[in-house]
């Protein structure tokens, strides 16, 4: 994402939406001074209330010597929290089947990941945002280990929306999934990312139009991607019927009224399509991103799907602007 808040292209429509249900969201990086110039922001206003965890003193210092009032903001240090037994019996109860003991709960809640996860699954936040010192690995295993997964997913994937301003003055707002989280997912895999990703396009007024995505149209090449593509296209199709799907599709195919004209006229999908499905993460990742480099599009994300709540990860090169824009989603996404 560009930095800047003429990128915060519809966030008025998320931001009416949080005024109406404020939220809390936890910062698992609270001494970050992104997070912190973020949380400035936020507390500016009244439709997101920051929860910054770490040491009270030092995020105190930190804000001070960076300029940033956050006062107001909640500050939640491990080490003095007053319901840590609590939260640990909860933890127990949750990692049960792996046997953790008190003591072992403890020591792993004193790690700032693992216990902004658990003031999500407390109710105490509403959302979490993570991931600007930790990888997405640490953001992402102890969401799946304690808020896990909805009861009708059956993994997490990953969405980013892609957003230019268009010809019309209308801006142009892509879906593409997944290009983060799963490598080489299973055609039923491809099914509920194909049904979470049309569901975050919703959130940021895309009516969803799906291609599933290949080197072939219509049988155009063969072989096992392409079968898996088109598989989980009809596979798709027939769980969510009210869905537009299409597939598989090559890209030119997907977005080219011309070509599509050519290579499928059928379809009532392929020219139009605005919600991407790649086969694999090679794909999704090098996709997104040729888009976000040549194609001018910001990109927001990855924004992570199929949780009871929602978290998300930040990249570590990340700046305020991003935090306080993923602060937003992922708080709308409650």
């Amino acid at each position: 994402m560009k930095n800047g808040d003429d990128i915060l292209f519809g966030f008025g429509q998320l931001i009416g939406v949080l005024k109406k249900n404020p939220k809390k969201i936890v910062f698992t990086e609270g001494e970050d001074a992104r997070i912190l110039e973020a949380s400035s922001r936020l507390l500016a206003s009244s439709f997101l209330h920051p929860i910054l965890v770490g040491d009270e003193e030092k995020i105190a210092d930190a804000a001070e010597d960076c300029g940033f009032n956050i006062r107001g903001a909640e500050i939640i240090d491990p080490a003095k929290y007053e319901d840590m037994d609590k939260m640990v019996e909860l933890f127990c109860e949750l990692r049960k089947s792996k046997g953790v003991t008190p003591e072992q709960a403890r020591k792993t809640l004193m790690q700032t990941n693992y216990f902004g996860t658990m003031l999500v699954k407390m109710g105490v936040a509403d959302a979490l945002l993570g991931g600007a010192t930790y990888s997405t690995a640490d953001t992402v295993r102890p969401a799946l280990q304690l808020i896990k997964t909805k009861p009708e997913n059956n993994i997490v994937s990953s969405c980013f929306i892609l957003v230019r301003p268009g010809v019309t003055g209308e801006n142009d707002v892509l879906a593409m999934a997944d290009c983060a989280i799963n490598i080489d997912p299973t055609e039923d895999e491809l099914v509920e990312i194909a049904g979470e990703a049309s569901e975050c396009a919703r959130i940021f007024g895309v009516d969803p139009k799906v291609a599933f995505l290949s080197y072939s149209t219509y049988g155009s090449g063969a072989g096992p991607a392409v079968d898996k593509m088109r598989n989980a296209a009809e596979k798709t199709r027939k769980k969510y019927p009210e869905l537009p799907v299409d597939g598989e599709l090559q890209f030119d195919a997907a977005v080219s009224p011309r070509v599509a004209r050519t290579k499928c006229p059928e379809s009532e999908i392929a020219g139009h399509a605005n919600t991407f499905i790649f086969p694999d993460i090679s794909a999704g990742n090098i996709g997104y991103k040729i888009a976000q480099r040549m194609g001018n599009f910001d990109a927001y994300g990855p924004i992570l799907l199929g949780l009871n709540a929602p978290v998300n990860d930040l990249s570590r090169g990340c700046n305020a602007s991003e935090v306080y824009s993923m602060a937003i989603i992922t708080a709308a996404l409650a």
